[in-house]
């Protein structure tokens, strides 16, 4: 063979055969390599924390099994198997599949974070085969009729929700677990005929009793979602269980939040919910392993922790500090709370979360898995330890409020996810929602759980309900203490890639702030 003819084919050899190790030819996956079960225990914390951030950046394409042609975003199997999702229903924005990646919507001011309106979810809609905005598919989805077998209308689909942030969410879950334990040790002391006061980091949840049958009474725990004042059996206590994400408080952990969205968003499927044969009938099989969901749990969970911006501009500083002052004398601060302490360790994240409902990986299923939220060696900033404490500053209360007039105002949803759909307490709807976590506030527009005010101002003239107290303290105020606590707000940001310091200034330079 002459020179020439090896040459050739050497050189067609290497354009046909992929390099050692590589994908094949013509491959389109948006994740070549999933981590096999036990894998995330041998890895360092951040090979696990850069393998979560390819699953929450992917763009998952048919080879990777994205889409769910024969279910619906909920994991039931389609009423209609004879219309699969497939083109050109594999796609919308109401039901679902409706992204092709995590970090399509958690994307302000970056990877992680929140989502603009255009980015909302449409919640409850994922329980339908197919739902669009066009109102002929409304008409015709099972047969035009609802659980209570009323005509179906595009306001009985669903409810709009805007995409909440992820920075500073492994403290979030962890404040989360202590509050939930408080409680329930505050439960567990109940006897017959007695009542207490749940009372957790200086949070106060309502009063709990237990009648002298020891039936337990929550009808005075007001500030929980339905789901963690339900007991399983008519002797067993209601959980209490904290659920601090979703607006609505409908998700305890990560975990399940990871969970639910990869099947309802992206038409991914995890074993540990879904086992591994092919649920979905997308052809792909065991789609997440237990160690990816570790793995992208622990990513959202050692995302740096919101900051402030406070620049050395002396007006801008006392009109900080006047609307800092403010926001706390008219009594902003009784729900979003400036600090929370996370004590014991609690800044060791841990895979599980022992609360996890089924259907997400729980406490002996697998080997605990920890990672320490204070480890300089994660993106930065990160919050300080002080003595056995760390000061969590999320200006949250983790409580459930009516910060509307009722049903009739427009923040109120007309469906309630908390209840079983076709349920009179699904359709009586939902006025409640979690106080807002501030800290990042002004990297997070827009703003309300429907992301319909674009501005802090306007968020701040929506509260009513709970919040009457809040709003004729701030209408009470001058337009300069007005204009104050929205600098004060805007202080509050998620800070760029590569800041070490929590409190910086306009040239992020790090500075002093009482």
């Amino acid at each position: 063979m002459n020179q020439r003819v090896t040459a050739v084919l050497m050189t067609t050899a290497l354009v046909t055969a992929p390099a050692l190790g590589g994908p094949p030819l013509g491959s389109e996956r948006a994740v070549e390599r999933h981590l096999e079960d036990g894998e995330e225990f041998r890895l360092r914390s951040h090979e696990l924390v850069d393998h979560g951030r390819l699953l929450f950046e992917a763009k998952w394409t048919r080879e990777d099994g994205g889409g769910r042609p024969l279910t619906t975003g909920t994991g039931k199997p389609l009423a209609d198997p004879s219309s699969p999702l497939v083109f050109p229903r594999n796609f919308n924005r109401v039901s679902g599949p409706d992204a092709n990646s995590c970090a399509g919507c958690h994307n302000e001011p970056r990877s992680g974070g929140a989502g603009e309106q255009v980015a909302n979810v449409f919640v409850l809609g994922q329980r339908f085969d197919f739902a669009t905005f066009d109102a002929l598919d409304a008409t015709l989805m099972r047969g035009g009729r609802d659980e209570r077998g009323r005509p179906v209308t595009l306001d009985s689909i669903a409810n709009e929700r805007n995409t909440v942030g992820m920075f500073g969410a492994g403290f979030i879950e962890m404040l989360a677990r202590q509050i939930t334990a408080r409680l329930q040790r505050q439960r567990d002391r109940l006897g017959a005929g007695e009542s207490v006061e749940l009372r957790a980091k200086g949070i106060v949840f309502g009063t709990l009793a237990r009648k002298k049958d020891g039936s337990w009474d929550t009808s005075r725990v007001d500030s929980l979602p339905p789901p963690s004042l339900m007991s399983t059996g008519p002797d067993d206590p209601p959980s209490l269980v904290i659920r601090p994400f979703h607006q609505a408080g409908a998700v305890v952990s990560l975990r399940e939040f990871s969970n639910n969205a990869f099947n309802h968003h992206h038409g991914i499927q995890s074993t540990e919910r879904f086992g591994f044969d092919d649920p979905d009938g997308d052809g792909e099989r065991a789609e997440l392993t237990r160690a990816d969901m570790t793995a992208v749990s622990v990513y959202q969970a050692t995302l740096a922790v919101p900051g402030r911006v406070i620049p050395r501009d002396p007006v801008v500083e006392a009109a900080v500090r006047t609307g800092e002052r403010a926001f706390a004398d008219i009594g902003c601060a009784d729900c979003h709370v400036p600090k929370l302490r996370l004590r014991n360790k609690g800044w060791m994240f841990s895979e599980p979360n022992p609360y996890n409902p089924p259907g997400n990986l729980l406490p002996g299923d697998a080997p605990e898995l920890a990672v320490n939220l204070l480890s300089k060696r994660l993106e930065q900033p990160r919050l300080e330890r002080r003595g056995r404490t760390v000061e969590v500053p999320a200006y949250t209360d983790f409580r459930l409020h009516d910060i509307t007039d009722g049903p009739d105002d427009p923040n109120c949803e007309p469906l309630n996810m908390h209840f079983a759909p076709g349920s009179d307490a699904f359709f009586g709807g939902n006025c409640r929602f979690l106080t807002s976590r501030l800290w990042g506030v002004a990297s997070s527009a827009p703003y309300f759980h429907h992301g319909k005010y674009v501005t802090l101002r306007e968020a701040i003239e929506a509260h009513r309900g709970d919040a009457d107290f809040a709003y004729a303290g701030w209408r009470n105020l001058s337009d300069y203490e007005r204009d104050a606590v929205i600098e004060f707000l805007k202080t509050l940001q998620i800070l760029p890639p590569g800041t070490h310091h929590r409190i910086v200034d306009e040239k992020l330079r790090p500075r002093r702030w009482p």
